[in-house]
């Protein structure tokens, strides 16, 4: 099977250059066989890539070390969990499953279109089967995951300790599927440019593809927080790190196109910006690879330096180039239907929400690669801190928070004073009572003062909205309270689910302003010492060291430190943090040791105990943090997650072209009864 995978590799080659060749021959000559042979194709790159997979799989379970990328990444004791996620562990393999979730998409695309966009498809189809030609080259030229090794070794080297935890099993996965999710609508772009169909069936066909790209980009980002916060030592879940931000750069353009995308449903207008959010959102994913896999950033989330950079870095300028002529060339036929007619309406709000968004992402970009263009041009790397990035998008950030709330509040086309009045006096009293409340209770932070005044606001917002809808549905039909709120959000999904969405969001912004408060203490303690801290909440804490301990687990040797720990004198159980060093089948040890943090958690603060090493067989170094609210990080990215899902699911409605827009049709009464405030 391992030679079959590796052929397989070969031929999914082949057949990317074919569905390229034949896809765009049959549209530009008109030709439905050279069409359908491109879609077949297509599908049997799919085939072949999954065959290729498989192949290295297997490889990898039945520890074939003549292969080097199996050799790197794995060993004998690995665990079978951390086997099978070895194949996203490294530079080729990650490629590999790169191309098999990019080729299963790009099977499902052409799938579910087979009976409708025919007049855009072949070039839809030409238009993956390039990028998926490009990442099958890089993948079998640049980073083949079945390159030979002169001599076999009796063990692998094994797994780097930090991907050894169950979030990077998942965090890579997750993210790959958002990144990659952003090239079908950027395919669908391309044929509708090509073919100048820039109205209502481009934006059909796109929609769900941008959801399911922005629905897995957030899971992915949320992962990978919390794999930074438990894993790495530093009491953190997000730094800045060049890595990091080339996850969160097309997440903020497929936001801002979710966003503007239902304007041009809705009035026809932002045609231009759409179709730039779309092909920015795929540029910013290669741009992101290349970051993360030419080795020109370190960080513990990039790969090795590798010539695989040289060919992104190419591929991004010849797609940018191209796209950018393409747009350029169809500007006229991108000219809006409708014009903004008023500063205060709901489009407005939308506008200038997608405009913090870009303002957000080109200040992170800026400073992304701005150590990148002062090293090629000046020779020196100098690097953009956590500092800048807080000092420029905290601000922007907080005025997207407020959009969230005033955006559902104004009415279309132009808001009268008495919307105004109507929809904004209770949002605007929850949150100066939230404000009140805080004040009170002794908080001083003006940035934390702002951020849960406008928290306050918009959950005000989304409990009116929401009021609002149930009511009418329960005058209207008499339901419960319980049954008319289940099936509200199921007649309005869209509009509901993203308040769910909203709601996530400002949990996430409570949680990051408590970051304001986090206190910590460091300490040398002998068996039976102790030391004493208050948390934010003026509760004091002791940690009582219970003394060192070391064994052997798995692939690993531990040392480890437990403390037994109170709360103003209340037991509050036992928390440990290790040091682990882990070794191979002959005991041999095998990279840096990791270090396991304890964490203690609830609803208000996370006690985060770090091991920072032993002066001797009695002695531990502890870091303690008291980071308040981390929980509701977590809970916030389920929270966003559970409303994407409501959003992405399946609801029963037509659409019909009237002006070049998409002119959604109510499937109930209750749907415009309960949008009547808007």
């Amino acid at each position: 099977m391992i030679l079959v995978g590796e052929l397989s590799l070969w031929v999914a080659l082949l057949m990317a250059a074919w569905t390229t060749t034949v896809s765009f021959s049959g549209g530009l000559q008109g030709r439905a066989d050279l069409v359908k042979s491109g879609e077949r194709a297509m599908y049997a790159t799919f085939f072949f890539t999954l065959l290729a997979s498989i192949g290295l799989w297997v490889a990898l379970f039945t520890h074939d070390f003549s292969i080097k990328f199996v050799a790197s990444y794995t060993s004998a004791n690995l665990p079978k969990v951390y086997t099978f996620t070895a194949f996203w562990a490294g530079q080729a393999g990650s490629m590999l499953f790169w191309v098999l979730i990019l080729t299963l998409y790009s099977a499902i695309a052409v799938f579910a279109n087979r009976n409708s966009n025919r007049g855009m498809m072949p070039y839809v189809t030409g238009t993956l089967g390039v990028v998926s030609l490009f990442f099958l080259m890089t993948t079998a030229f640049g980073a083949n995951p079945y390159e030979r090794l002169d001599w076999v070794p009796i063990d692998g080297r094994g797994m780097n300790p930090q991907l050894q935890n169950p979030g990077m099993a998942a965090h890579p996965p997750m993210l790959y599927l958002g990144y990659i999710a952003t090239s079908v609508p950027f395919a669908f772009a391309v044929g509708a440019l090509i073919t100048r169909q820039l109205d209502a069936q481009w934006l059909g066909a796109v929609r769900r593809w941008a959801l399911v790209s922005w629905f897995f980009l957030t899971i992915g980002i949320v992962l990978g927080m919390w794999w930074a916060y438990v894993e790495l030592g530093w009491s953190g879940y997000w730094a800045w790190d060049a890595v990091e931000n080339s996850s969160f750069l097309p997440w903020l353009t497929v936001t801002a196109f979710l966003h503007s995308i239902m304007i041009q449903e809705k009035r026809g207008m932002l045609r231009k910006w759409n179709v730039t959010l779309v092909v920015l959102s795929f540029l910013l994913t290669i741009l992101g690879t290349f970051i993360t896999r030419s080795g020109i950033i370190e960080s513990v989330h990039a790969f090795a330096q590798s010539n695989v950079g040289n060919w992104f870095l190419g591929f991004l300028i010849a797609a940018t180039a191209l796209t950018a002529w393409l747009v350029s060339t169809r500007l006229n036929d991108l000219q809006a239907k409708a014009e903004l007619e008023s500063m205060v309406s709901r489009e407005a709000a939308f506008l200038y929400n997608n405009l913090v968004l870009i303002g957000i992402c080109f200040a992170t970009l800026w400073g992304t690669i701005f150590p990148i263009l002062s090293e090629w041009v000046k020779g020196d790397k100098i690097t953009v801190g956590p500092p800048f990035f807080n000092s420029v998008n905290a601000p922007l950030g907080l005025l997207l928070l407020a959009l969230t709330g005033i955006g559902p509040l104004i009415a279309w086309r132009k808001a009268s004073v008495g919307n105004l009045q109507r929809q904004f006096t209770w949002p605007v009293i929850a949150g100066v009572a939230t404000l009140v409340v805080l004040i009170a209770l002794g908080m001083r932070d003006p940035y934390a003062l702002v951020s849960y005044l406008l928290a306050g606001f918009v959950i005000g917002t989304i409990v009116q909205e929401f009021a609002k809808g149930i009511g009418a549905r329960r005058r209207m039909y008499d339901e419960g309270l319980a049954v008319a709120s289940v099936r509200l959000v199921a007649r309005n999904r869209r509009r509901y689910g993203g308040y769910i969405v909203h709601f996530g969001v400002v949990l996430l912004f409570c949680a990051f302003a408590g970051l304001m408060f986090k206190t910590d203490v460091t300490a040398m303690l002998k068996t039976g010492e102790k030391v004493t801290a208050k948390d934010p909440y003026g509760h004091e804490w002791t940690f009582t060291s219970q003394g060192l301990s070391s064994f052997e687990q798995l692939n690993r040797r531990v040392l480890s430190v437990t403390l037994d720990v109170t709360k103003d004198g209340k037991p509050m159980g036992l928390l440990s943090s290790e040091k682990r060093q882990h070794v191979n089948t002959q005991g041999e040890p095998t990279f840096e040791p990791s270090t396991e943090v304890g964490i203690l958690e609830s609803l208000q603060q996370d006690v985060y105990l770090v091991f920072t090493g032993a002066a001797d067989r009695e002695t531990a170094a502890v870091h303690i943090h008291f980071n308040p609210l981390v929980w509701w990080v977590w809970f916030g990215g389920i929270i966003m997650a559970i409303g994407g899902v409501i959003v992405m699911w399946p609801q029963a409605q037509r659409a019909e072209r009237e002006g070049g827009y998409v002119a959604q049709i109510p499937m109930g009464r209750e749907t415009e009864a309960a949008g009547a405030g808007a």
